[in-house]
């Protein structure tokens, strides 16, 4: 099956890499084309015993694994990388095949997705341990880091490969063996880097790959003592669930939640930077991201300004298929996220908003929908409160930067958060107040490799990425040895 003409055909499979080996079975979950509702496939829908199998055959692999080499588990990660930038267009015709996003877009996050496993394959060989100074002189005191061992990760799917790679990546670099569950509405990318896995020569059960419905494969990662990890993406609601779950067995666990971002410009910021910085950042992957601004805060003087020149840019958006040129807005993911999107908008301009461009399903139908832009958006309004999750800039205006701030801070999530102004000792009281575990000042992206990736309150534990990313997979050893004199 090539429906992509792909040059590696082989890419793209219905079946699941685990045990050693590639599986088919006959219990499946169809995929559909979100552009289209048209199905593109049907991936195994495996039962607790299936996975069960491959924690098992993971287990083993984890004893082999653990005592390789960091150079070597460097090579390994390196030539995974160099795959997956060879392969970059047939990933990114798989990408936005399954997940609807602009063919362009996919082309980016193939290479944002590849950059991990190369930073990872550099922080391998830097694991470093501690010569601690002694408190008797007969004893040397020292410290070093151990994988900690099986790790189940659970991903969602707005970005199907970066959110793996940014996973695996450290993941393996620390020596421990992983089982990827990708989301069963996007499980070809995961699939096709199975596949580049294999080819990279990364020994069986390092890297696996189960599909089937969510809760069968999280209960049997929770309740199996095997699996020592897990790392989660994906919404506040099931984080809380995992972590709760986690506790009877003191389970190590990293979550990346929900986020609830704030877009803050002042009258002295660049507004024409502010408008192409709101663009990047709300309009990417039509919205459909944890760090994209969810709400709009611009000073008063300003304000209607920035409404019309930000409408003004949203207007020329092409909404379409991703494979189609010049497009720069896919579909939703499905017809529900279309329902959530519009059912904010709908309260947004019930409770005063002002409508400045888009506010309704898209003339294409299925799960397109227009890029909105609201103004006077009430600090009561859902798409104030929760993730809305889609192309809609709810802007409400603010006075001071005390009220700014405020409203910025009046969520229970705290992951993004974006500021634009020009004056520096602002900068400063803004950066250190907003309750975000990341600030881009003046900057619309913010996600890059090298950088610590994560939220603070409810939006998850733990950091990603950065130098940092490695340590949600060790375990710190100290060691006191005596008779030294």
């Amino acid at each position: 099956m090539n429906p992509l003409n792909l040059a590696q055909a082989s890419l793209f499979r219905n079946s699941n890499f685990y045990s050693g080996q590639w599986k088919d079975f006959s219990n499946t979950i169809s995929v559909q084309d979100p552009s289209n509702g048209k199905e593109i496939g049907a991936i195994p829908d495996l039962t607790a015993e299936e996975v069960r199998s491959a924690i098992q055959f993971a287990e083993k692999a984890q004893k082999t694994w653990s005592k390789t080499l960091p150079k070597e588990r460097a090579k390994y990660l390196r030539n995974w990388a160099n795959l997956m930038l060879q392969n970059r267009e047939d990933l990114a015709k798989i990408m936005t095949l399954e997940q609807g996003k602009p063919l362009s877009e996919s082309r980016g996050e193939i290479d944002y997705a590849a950059s991990y496993l190369e930073w990872f394959a550099e922080e391998a060989k830097r694991t470093y341990g501690d010569i601690i100074p002694t408190h008797r002189k007969e004893l040397r005191l020292l410290s070093w880091k151990e994988p900690i061992g099986v790790t189940g990760i659970l991903t969602p799917w707005n970005f199907p490969s970066s959110m793996i790679t940014r996973k695996v990546g450290p993941a393996l670099a620390a020596g421990c063996v992983v089982i990827s569950k990708p989301s069963e509405l996007t499980p070809y990318s995961a699939i096709a880097l199975a596949v580049l896995a294999q080819e990279a020569g990364l020994p069986p059960g390092v890297f696996q790959v189960v599909t089937g419905r969510p809760e069968v494969i999280a209960d049997e990662f929770l309740d199996n003592p095997s699996v020592k990890k897990i790392s989660f993406t994906g919404s506040t609601r099931v984080g809380k669930i995992l972590l709760e779950r986690s506790a009877k067995q003191i389970k190590r666990i990293s979550l990346e939640l929900g986020g609830n971002a704030p877009f803050i410009v002042f009258a002295d910021a660049n507004l024409q930077e502010a408008v192409k910085g709101a663009i990047a950042s709300k309009f990417r992957n039509t919205g459909q991201t944890c760090v994209c601004a969810n709400r709009f805060l611009v000073e008063e003087k300003i304000a209607d300004e920035f409404a019309s020149k930000l409408s003004e840019e949203v207007s020329k958006f092409k909404v379409g298929n991703g494979f189609e040129e010049g497009v720069n807005q896919g579909p939703l993911i499905h017809s529900a996220s279309l329902h959530k999107v519009d059912s904010h908008v709908k309260d947004a301009l019930q409770k005063g908003g002002r409508l400045w461009v888009g506010g309704k399903s898209h003339s294409l139908g299925g799960n397109f929908y227009e890029p909105t832009v609201i103004s006077n958006v009430s600090e009561t309004s859902i798409c104030f409160q929760e993730e809305t999750f889609g192309p809609l800039a709810p802007i409400r205006s603010f006075k001071t930067e005390e009220e700014a701030l405020q409203i910025a801070n009046a969520t229970s999530v705290g992951l993004a958060s974006y500021l634009y102004t020009n004056e520096p000792a602002r900068i400063w009281r803004m950066t250190e107040s907003i309750e975000a575990g990341m600030v881009a000042v003046n900057e619309g992206i913010l996600s890059t490799e090298q950088v610590p990736f994560g939220g603070v309150k409810e939006s998850g534990i733990g950091r990603e990425g950065s130098k940092y990313g490695i340590e949600a997979y060790q375990e710190i050893k100290y060691i006191c040895w005596g008779g030294q004199v």
